[in-house]
């Protein structure tokens, strides 16, 4: 039995871990213990748990939610789209603005 609460105490790769330093005002760019505790409480969460929801909310905000497309067609590749138009109906445009 002690083996197994040796175990899980043992600390994590170092790779797995961070240290977040709290600042000691709340700015644009981070927020003080006491503003993490208050999140904390009000949410109903851990101060990590709050730390996760932030970058989350932080990465959907900020990071593409796509896949990066290849860049604009070639002119080989607008011209083949040109061929494939039934003629008179539409009118094919290079810009959608």
């Amino acid at each position: 039995m002690q083996e197994k609460q040796a175990e899980s105490r043992r600390k994590k790769p170092a790779a797995s871990r961070i240290l977040l330093r709290y600042r000691d005002t709340d700015s644009e760019y981070g927020v003080s213990r006491e503003t993490a505790n208050r999140l904390a409480q009000t949410l109903g969460l851990s101060e990590t748990q709050v730390i996760h929801v932030a970058l989350a909310k932080f990465a959907r905000q900020t990071l593409p939610q796509y896949e990066a497309d290849n860049g604009p067609l070639t002119t080989a590749q607008g011209k083949a789209i040109e061929r494939l138009q039934p003629s008179g109906r539409m009118k094919v445009k290079a810009s959608l603005f």
